[in-house]
């Protein structure tokens, strides 16, 4: 008997966590409100929070691994299916500003979101000058490297929306917030997300900088502002030749993390010293010669 009524709960249970399931061949949409995070899970409340109301999941770098990116306002989403876990409300989305694959889904909180069964408008994208992304880049020097994070002021709402009981700790409350860039979050929110949000599209973006072959020496020569050096996994923003620009996580929380500018000689030879230059990137899957690339998108 004890067996069947366990039974019958869970099933129970599994019908309130679908709330609605969008089905039919109609789409439904969701366009973001506010800076939404979009996470690759849907238990938003166990990452805010937790059974406690006030802790929050990180790894030992004290990153939130399950923060894929914060879209912009007015970014579209379409909707496939709306889950209730609680009181939380969360939909599985996707979206052409984050187009790629993933093997658990995206999701983002209602909250963030307005609901629309019409298909909303692409998000507005202008590119702005080529001095003003330099100045929003140097702008956002000394914020904390945030896994997932492209906006650096944070996301407030975040607080408010997944309210903890108390005063949190100053660190957690900017980890909570979201205050901080990645290394292309950085790039990201300096041209108002018209680049690529993910290093893996970075290495293809606009057009490449012969280099295979040439010393560092040779290859600053080459460099111009806003070329890109990069690789699957981490980008570095040229300011000029003579300083760079990137967000990087440290190997201590908070200890030499974050957004710095370094000098270009310095990054080359550092990048050198465990990648080769090439004018095609190659992924070597831990097979083969690692390799960088140039890319130059602002012409």
């Amino acid at each position: 008997m004890k067996r069947c009524f366990l039974a019958a709960t869970a099933a129970v249970f599994v019908l309130m966590m679908i709330f609605v399931a969008r089905a039919g061949g109609a789409k439904h949409y969701a366009v973001a409100v506010l800076p939404a995070p979009v996470l690759n899970t849907l238990d938003f409340p166990g990452i805010f929070g937790g059974r406690d109301g006030s802790t929050l999941r990180t790894d030992r770098q004290g990153q939130i691994r399950e923060l894929e990116f914060i879209a912009l306002p007015g970014t579209v989403f379409v909707v496939h299916e709306t889950v209730r876990n609680g009181a939380s409300v969360v939909h599985r989305v996707t979206t052409d500003d984050y187009s790629y694959p993933s093997a658990t889904g995206y999701f983002v909180d209602d909250r963030f979101v307005r609901l629309t069964d019409e298909e909303p408008p692409p998000r507005s994208r202008t590119l702005p000058s080529r001095d003003e992304i330099i100045a929003r880049l140097l702008a956002a020097r000394g914020s904390r490297y945030v896994w997932g994070g492209n906006v650096r002021a944070g996301v407030p709402a975040m607080v408010d929306f997944f309210h903890p009981p108390g005063r949190l700790p100053a660190e957690t409350n900017r980890r909570w917030r979201l205050q901080g860039l990645d290394c292309s979050g950085l790039l990201y929110e300096a041209t108002n997300g018209v680049t690529p949000r993910n290093t893996s599209e970075l290495t293809g973006f606009g057009r490449g900088v012969p280099i295979a072959g040439l010393s560092a020496a040779a290859i600053r020569r080459r460099l111009e502002p806003l070329d890109l050096i990069v690789w699957k996994g981490h980008v570095i923003i040229v300011l000029d030749r003579e300083r760079t620009i990137e967000s990087r996580l440290g190997p201590v929380p908070g200890v030499r993390d974050g957004v710095a500018v370094r000098p270009l000689g310095e990054v080359l030879a550092e990048v050198m010293k465990g990648r080769a230059p090439s004018d095609r990137f190659r992924d070597a899957d831990g097979q083969g010669e690692k390799t960088f690339v140039v890319r130059r998108w602002y012409e």
